[in-house]
């Protein structure tokens, strides 16, 4: 299994991800995050942030979004170690996200309020992985 930690979602695979959601379900997103050492702001600013005090003032401020519309931040803490499986190199850390639907979900994403914190995340990431959940009462069977 080959895994690559990326920071932005190509539009295109965008539509594909939200196309192949229930439009009615509650979303459950996991944020495998991996951070830079040093924030790297896009516009060069000079900081002395690490990319994790980059990333939590976007995540400080994604938060207050979420709730606003109608979401639940589950969980958010550091990753310490990992007992089953194997990876090169761990995360750094783990948020879950509840939205009550993927369309809540990607007007957030779309909206002007974040398009103008996301400079923070994008400082403060080296990369992540993004993945979809349902919640617990729409767990298919396999």
């Amino acid at each position: 299994m080959q895994v690559i930690n990326e920071i932005n979602t190509d539009p295109k695979a965008r539509d594909v991800f939200f196309d192949s959601l229930d439009p009615n379900a509650p979303l459950v997103m996991v944020n495998l995050l991996k951070f830079k050492e040093k924030a790297e702001y896009p516009d060069g600013r000079d900081t002395n942030l690490s990319g994790g005090e980059a990333y939590n003032i976007y995540g400080e401020a994604v938060t207050k979004m979420i709730v606003a519309l109608g979401g639940t931040r589950v969980h958010g803490g550091l990753i310490t170690s990992i007992m089953l499986g194997q990876v090169e190199e761990l995360w750094d850390a783990v948020g879950i996200v509840e939205y009550p639907t993927p369309a809540a979900f990607r007007a957030m994403l779309e909206s002007e309020e974040y398009q103008d914190i996301h400079v923070h995340r994008e400082a403060g990431l080296a990369g992540q992985l993004n993945i979809s959940s349902t919640s617990p009462g729409h767990v298919a069977n396999q």
